[in-house]
């Protein structure tokens, strides 16, 4: 598996996490994440909305790849053209 960003144009900008609203953890890629955390949902949550895994998101300049675990990694930060 390949840990290269996608090669598309059309990742969803959600802009910032509302703390009102349910949004999965956020980890940096370096991050160790405690196993005992009781995650494992097979989604993630961003402002409410589900997203399944694999996808990835733009908040504001960063990008974020929904884990398995259901939680959001960063991946680097992506600047608007």
């Amino acid at each position: 598996m390949s840990d290269h960003l996608p090669h598309t144009p059309h990742i969803p900008q959600v802009g910032a996490p509302d703390p009102e609203l349910q949004t999965s953890p956020i980890f940096d890629e370096y991050d160790e994440i405690s196993l005992d955390m009781e995650l494992e949902t097979g989604a993630c949550y961003f402002n409410n909305v589900v997203y399944p895994v694999g996808q990835f998101l733009l908040s504001g300049s960063e990008m974020l790849h929904c884990e398995e675990r259901g939680v959001w990694m960063r991946r680097g930060e992506m600047r608007p053209e």
